[in-house]
C-alpha cells in the first residue's frame, strides 16, 4: 500500500480513477497520466487542460529530472494535481513543493524509515531556503 504525503503529513489516497500511461494519454477519456521523469513535457501539451492528475515517476532519489519536468508543466499552465511517485526522500520534499508538486507518493517501507514527522518538518517551503536563513 502506498502512502500520500502532503503538507499536513501522511494522508489517505483520494484519487479513485484510472491512471493512463503516457502512450494512452491521447485517449480523450484519460484524466490522469503516469509519466517517467525523463518525459518530454511537450508530449502532454495538448492534454493539460483535461488532465486532473499527472504522476511523475522518480526511478532514483539521485535523479532530479522529475523536478524539472514538474516545473516545466506548471510553466506550461498545468493547474491540476502534480504527484511525485517513487524514490523521493523526506529531505527532497521542500524541493518537490517548490518545483510545483502538490504531493508525493511513497511506499510503506520508506514511510517506516522516514516517518511522518520528517516529512512535515519540510512542509514549509520558505523555512529551508537560503534567503530565509540570510534574513534571520
Amino acid at each position: 500500500m502506498n502512502i500520500i504525503v502532503q503538507d499536513a503529513g501522511f494522508t489517505p489516497e483520494t484519487w479513485s480513477g484510472a491512471i493512463a500511461t503516457l502512450d494512452e494519454v491521447a485517449d480523450e477519456s484519460a484524466t490522469a497520466v503516469d509519466v517517467p521523469g525523463d518525459a518530454n513535457p511537450d508530449d502532454l501539451a495538448d492534454h493539460l487542460d483535461r488532465l486532473a492528475l499527472i504522476r511523475i515517476g522518480f526511478a532514483s532519489f539521485a535523479d532530479g529530472r522529475g523536478f524539472t519536468l514538474a516545473r516545466r508543466l506548471r510553466r506550461m499552465g498545468f493547474t491540476g494535481r502534480l504527484r511525485a511517485a517513487g524514490h523521493v526522500l523526506a529531505d527532497q520534499y521542500t524541493m518537490a513543493r517548490r518545483s510545483g508538486f502538490d504531493e508525493v507518493e511513497i511506499d510503506a517501507d520508506l514511510a517506516a524509515r522516514q516517518p511522518e514527522e520528517q516529512w512535515r518538518a519540510r512542509a514549509d517551503v520558505h523555512a529551508h531556503d537560503y534567503q530565509s536563513r540570510l534574513r534571520a
